[in-house]
């Protein structure tokens, strides 16, 4: 998977620091989605699925740390999170730390720093790759050089288009993938396509792969907002 499969969402409401932030993430790679309000964020981000959030604490209608706690306690509760934001005392960084983030930045961040931390919290969780190498999600096995996914070391037969859907899933296992963000990763289209497109194929690869619990993993839609591979 290469950087440029990489959604990471900012929420911001000061418009220089969303602008420079932006402009860093997109010099490393990454697609952005800005997020001026905790309630922009909120009823945004079913469709707009990303794939990491950087949070300021202090938000015009909420806090960071109310943030996060409405993220964990929701259906996409492992969306990784990194606070950034001015609040620098070692007693900030310990609350936002147990609230339920995932790393902590201090302002004025570091573009260098800033990057690399982002691409650490992606690596950790296994949201990151580069093109070619091989991953497991037990008991399947992708190989992205070959473009081949295996079961039980036996390959399975998929279409380029599904081997890209159910890479792009892998790789977000227990986190919920919006229809939205497979028709522009995997099918490089807006959402003007039918939807009915995404769900043919998300169809198919569950057959294919059996997706269904009986192995561990279950492809299943969820409500309004896409879908997610988890493990069951």
């Amino acid at each position: 998977m290469s950087v440029n499969d990489q959604v990471i969402g900012f929420l911001e409401d000061d418009p220089d620091q969303a602008e420079l932030i932006g402009r860093w993430l997109e010099l490393a790679g990454y697609r952005t989605r800005l997020f001026s309000s905790a309630a922009e964020f909120r009823r945004r981000q079913g469709s707009e699925a990303i794939d990491l959030l950087l949070l300021d604490w202090m938000l015009p209608d909420a806090s960071g740390l109310e943030v996060v706690a409405w993220i964990r306690s929701s259906a996409n509760a492992r969306l990784p999170v990194i606070f950034l934001t001015a609040r620098g005392t070692e007693a900030d960084l310990v609350r936002g730390l147990n609230a339920g983030g995932d790393d902590y930045v201090i302002k004025p961040a570091k573009q260098q720093e800033l990057i690399a931390r982002v691409a650490a919290v992606l690596r950790r969780l296994g949201l990151a790759g580069v093109d070619g190498e091989a991953f497991e999600v037990p008991p399947y096995k992708v190989d992205s050089k070959r473009r081949r996914i295996s079961f039980a070391g036996s390959e399975i037969e998929l279409t380029p288009r599904e081997f890209e859907l159910a890479t792009f899933l892998f790789r977000r296992h227990g986190r919920i993938v919006s229809r939205d963000s497979l028709l522009e990763n995997v099918w490089n289209m807006s959402s003007a396509v039918s939807t009915r497109t995404v769900d043919t194929h998300i169809s198919r690869l569950r057959k294919k792969l059996e997706l269904n619990g009986e192995h561990g993993w279950r492809l299943a839609a969820v409500y309004q907002h896409g879908y997610r591979l988890e493990q069951t």
